[in-house]
C-alpha cells in the first residue's frame, strides 16, 4: 500500500510499504479520510515520534475490510470511525474508566503506525459505527470534535453565563460550534484571522462577539462585553503564557478557567494575576483528550448524535482536501502558514464508489 512514512525528524517520505496484517482482536480499515492535527506538524517538523519509521495520522474514518482473530465478524464492511487512543486498561485511571487519563498508553499515528495511508490496523474496541448519511469527510472529525465537546463538559454552564473562547484554531472553532448547539447565548471569541472570523460567522455567531486581537484592546474588550465583571467560565485554546494571564485576569470571581491549548513554551503568571486567582475563588481546570466508553452518553456519542441529527455542520470548517499522494502540500500549509485554514484532509480518490 502506499503511506507517508515518517524516517526521523523533516524526514516524510510517500512510499510503498506493507499493508498491516490486523493482530488479535484487531480489524484493518480502508482509509477514507484522514485530518491532519496541529500536532501533526510539530511531530513531522520538529520532534519527531516515539519511534521510526512511523505512519502518522490519528483523525480519520474508513470501511473494515478484514477482521483478525478474535475481533467480531460482523465489523466487516462497517463504515466507522475510530477513537485513536488504546489504553492499557490497567493502571489507575484505566481502572476508573478514565481512559483518556492511562498511563501507559499507546496512540494510533503517534506511538503506532496510522492513518496517512491507505490502510491501518486497529483495535476493534475502539470503533464506532457511523451511520450511513455521515459522511467520511464528517467522521473524520469526529476526534477533535470529540476533544472540544470533553472541554466544553469539564464545566457546568448556566443559561445566564457569560463564556469567552480565547483562540480559534480547530479546537476553538469546534468549541464555538457545540457551544451554541447547546443553547450558550452570551458567547464571545477571540481570534486573529479574518478567516475565522468569517468561520465563527458561519457557525452563527453575531459579528459583535468576535473580537480581533491583531487590532482591538481585548482586555478593555472582554470589559466592555462582560459589564466589567469578566466571564463566568472561559476557555483558553491557544497555549501561550499571555493568553493563559489573559484568562485569568479576565475571569468573573467564583468563574471558571479551562485550560485546552496544548502549551507552546513554559506557563508563568505575574504575582497580581495569579493573586486573581486565590481572592476571586476561580476554578482552573485541565482538559485532555476525550471520553471514549463505547457508551451512548461518552463524549464521541454525543457527538454521532448531533451529526446524525444534523445540529451540527463541521464539514464548513472543511478548507482544503487532498488525494492522499498530495497530503504533503497540506503539511507544508500548516507549517509555513503560506494560506488560512481550518481543517486539511486527506481523502480517499474513490471514496464515494
Amino acid at each position: 500500500m502506499k503511506a507517508w512514512v515518517l524516517h526521523g525528524i523533516g524526514d516524510l517520505r510517500y512510499e510503498t510499504v506493507e499493508e498491516p496484517v490486523p493482530g488479535t482482536g484487531e480489524v484493518l480499515v480502508r482509509v477514507k479520510a484522514a485530518g491532519i492535527c496541529g500536532s501533526d506538524i510539530p511531530r513531522i517538523y520538529r520532534t519527531g515520534a516515539y519511534t521510526h519509521p512511523l505512519v502518522p495520522g490519528h483523525e480519520f474514518s474508513g470501511v473494515v475490510v478484514k477482521t483478525g482473530a478474535d475481533a467480531a465478524a460482523d465489523w466487516l464492511g462497517k463504515r466507522v470511525g475510530v477513537f485513536p487512543l488504546i489504553p492499557c486498561k490497567i493502571c489507575g485511571p484505566c481502572q476508573k474508566r478514565q481512559y483518556e487519563m492511562c498511563r501507559n498508553y499507546s496512540y494510533i499515528g503517534s506511538r503506532r503506525d496510522g492513518a496517512f495511508a491507505e490502510y491501518v490496523s486497529v483495535p476493534a474496541e475502539n470503533l464506532i459505527a457511523l451511520p450511513e448519511h455521515v459522511t467520511f469527510e464528517e467522521a473524520a472529525m469526529l476526534e477533535p470534535m470529540a476533544v472540544a465537546v470533553h472541554a466544553m463538559r469539564r464545566v457546568s454552564i448556566g443559561p445566564a453565563d457569560s463564556v469567552v473562547v480565547c483562540g480559534l484554531g480547530t479546537i476553538g472553532l469546534l468549541l464555538v460550534m457545540f457551544l451554541l448547539e447547546a443553547g450558550v447565548e452570551d458567547l464571545l471569541v477571540i481570534g486573529n484571522k479574518e478567516s475565522q472570523q468569517k468561520a465563527v460567522q458561519r457557525l452563527g455567531l453575531s459579528p459583535e462577539a468576535y473580537c480581533d486581537s491583531r487590532t482591538q484592546d481585548v482586555s478593555r474588550w472582554i470589559w466592555d462585553h462582560t459589564d466589567g465583571q469578566g466571564a463566568e467560565v472561559l476557555f483558553e485554546c491557544v497555549g501561550k503564557k499571555e493568553t493563559y494571564a489573559l484568562s485569568v485576569d479576565h475571569t468573573a470571581p467564583a468563574g471558571h478557567v479551562v485550560l485546552v491549548g496544548n502549551p507552546s513554551s513554559d506557563m508563568a503568571l505575574p504575582k497580581p494575576v495569579y493573586w486573581k486567582i486565590l481572592r476571586n475563588q476561580l476554578r482552573v481546570t485541565g482538559t485532555w483528550n476525550s471520553a471514549f466508553l463505547q457508551e451512548a452518553e461518552d463524549d464521541w456519542h454525543y457527538v454521532l448524535d448531533r451529526l446524525s441529527d444534523k445540529k451540527i455542520a463541521p464539514a464548513d470548517l472543511i478548507t482544503h482536501q487532498l488525494p492522499l499522494s498530495e497530503l504533503e502540500c497540506g503539511f507544508r500549509i500548516m507549517r509555513d502558514k503560506t494560506e488560512d485554514y481550518v481543517k486539511i484532509m486527506a481523502i480517499d480518490e474513490k471514496m464515494h464508489t
